[in-house]
C-alpha cells in the first residue's frame, strides 16, 4: 500500500470529482447494434404490443423526449412511445455482459488520473484529483474536459462530471448540465447553487420527506436551510437538520475510498458438468483466488476474512469463512487458507457444481503486512 493512499483529514479542502455515463445503458446497446441514438430506444420486458406487464429498464434521452422513464411499466412506455409498425419506438432486452465490458474501458480510463478512485456503480465513479491538480480548480476542470474526450474518442460513449468540495455536491453537480456537460461548484459558492433549488434535487431527500417539509411551507432547500439547524430540527428531526445544514455548508464527507460502495470482492465459477474430480475442483479455486486478489490490488484494499464457497449438486450450498488477525493482499495466505478451507469441509461423496471464493472484512492499510504462518493455529 502506498503511503499516498492514506485517507486525508475529513476537515482538508478537497477537489472531488463525480462521473455519470450518460444514458449509459442504452448508449452501449446504441454502439452495438448501430442503432440510429436519434431513434427511441426503451430498454425492458417484452412489451407485447402494449399488453406487457414488465417494466423499463432504462431508455436512452430520444425516449425521454416522450416522458418514458426508468422503473415505468412497459405498457406506459408503448402508450407513449409505441414500437413498430405503429411507432418510432424499438424496444429490446438487455446485454449485461456488454456493459460490464463497457463499465471496465471507461473505470480504467478515469482511474489513471485519481489520487483516490471509487467505482459507486457500473455508470458512475467519484474521484479525488486534489493533488493531481495541486489544488487548482480550473485545472481541475481541464483534467475533466480531457477525460471527456478520452472516453468519447476511445470508447463512443459520452459522460458528464461535476467538480465540487464534497461527495454529494459532486453527484448534484454531475446532473446539471446532462448529457456530455462538465458543472463546477467552487466552495464559496454553495449557498448560491441551492437558491431555489427542490429539496427532491439532493440525493438522500425522498418524496416522504419532501411531502413533509412542503406542508409546512418549505419547498426548497434555501427555505429550509434558512430555518436554522434548531428550527429545522423540530419539524424534521435533529438527525437530518444536522445533514441538511453540512450539505449546504459544504461539511459533509470528503472521502473517496472504494470501500464506501465495496463491501467484498468475490469470483464463482460454475462448472459446465458436476464435478466429482476435487483436485479440478481445487485447482479452480485457487485461480478464482489470484483472481479476487488480484483485483483487490488494482483497487488498493486488503481483507480480513477467507470464505469459500461450495454448491453440490442439487443446488445445496455451503459457505466456510475463516478470518485473520490484520487485512492483507497477499495471495499466497488466501490461497493457503482457501485450500485448507475446502479440504477440512467439501463432502468427498458428492459432486460440486459451483465453487466460489470471497474476500471479506475489507480495509485500506497503511503499510504491508508480514505473512502469517499459517501453519500455527
Amino acid at each position: 500500500m502506498r503511503a499516498d493512499d492514506v485517507q486525508p483529514s475529513s476537515n482538508e479542502e478537497r477537489i472531488l470529482v463525480h462521473c455519470d455515463l450518460d444514458a449509459f445503458f442504452a448508449s452501449v446497446e446504441i454502439l452495438h447494434r448501430n442503432l440510429d441514438p436519434n431513434r427511441p430506444l426503451i430498454i425492458g420486458s417484452d412489451p407485447q404490443g402494449g399488453r406487457g406487464r414488465g417494466i423499463v429498464s432504462t431508455c436512452n434521452y430520444a425516449a425521454r423526449t416522450y416522458g418514458i422513464r426508468s422503473a415505468m411499466p412497459i405498457g406506459e412506455a408503448w402508450r407513449r412511445c409505441p414500437g413498430a409498425p405503429f411507432g418510432p419506438g424499438h424496444y429490446i432486452n438487455g446485454t449485461r455482459g456488454l456493459y460490464s465490458r463497457a463499465s471496465r474501458k471507461v473505470m480504467a480510463i478515469l482511474r489513471e488520473p485519481a489520487e483516490h478512485f471509487e467505482k459507486a456503480g457500473i455508470d458512475e465513479a467519484y474521484l479525488d484529483i486534489t493533488q493531481t491538480v495541486d489544488g487548482d480548480w480550473d485545472a481541475a476542470y481541464a483534467l475533466c474536459r480531457e477525460l471527456q474526450s478520452s472516453v468519447e474518442e476511445q470508447l463512443g460513449l459520452t459522460a458528464s462530471f461535476g467538480i465540487a468540495p464534497t461527495r454529494i455536491l459532486a453527484k448534484m453537480s454531475s446532473e446539471i448540465n446532462k448529457p456530455n456537460g462538465i458543472f463546477r461548484l467552487l466552495p464559496d459558492e454553495t449557498l448560491e447553487f441551492f437558491t431555489g433549488r427542490s429539496l427532491r434535487d439532493v440525493p438522500g431527500i425522498g418524496p416522504k420527506r419532501a411531502t413533509q417539509l412542503a406542508e409546512w411551507g418549505f419547498n426548497n432547500v434555501d427555505e429550509a436551510y434558512e430555518l436554522g439547524e434548531l428550527a429545522l430540527g423540530r419539524i424534521a428531526g435533529e438527525r437530518f437538520s444536522s445533514w441538511l445544514i453540512n450539505v449546504v455548508d459544504g461539511s459533509t464527507s470528503r472521502e473517496v475510498s472504494p470501500l464506501r460502495s465495496r463491501k467484498s470482492i468475490g469470483k464463482e465459477h460454475t462448472f459446465a458438468a458436476d464435478q466429482t474430480d476435487k483436485e479440478h475442483v481445487l485447482q479452480h479455486l485457487q485461480s478464482l483466488v489470484h483472481h479476487v486478489m488480484t483485483k483487490a490490488k488494482s483497487i488498493g484494499v486488503a481483507g480480513r476474512l477467507c470464505e469459500v464457497k461450495i454448491r453440490y449438486t442439487g443446488f445445496e450450498t455451503h459457505t466456510h469463512g475463516r478470518s485473520i488477525p490484520v487485512a492483507m493482499d497477499d495471495v499466497d495466505v488466501f490461497a493457503r487458507l482457501a485450500e485448507r478451507l475446502f479440504a477440512l469441509n467439501v463432502d468427498h461423496k458428492r459432486s460440486i457444481r459451483l465453487i466460489g471464493f470471497r474476500l471479506g472484512q475489507l480495509a485500506m492499510p497503511s503499510t504491508r503486512q508480514a505473512k502469517l504462518l499459517l501453519e500455527e493455529e
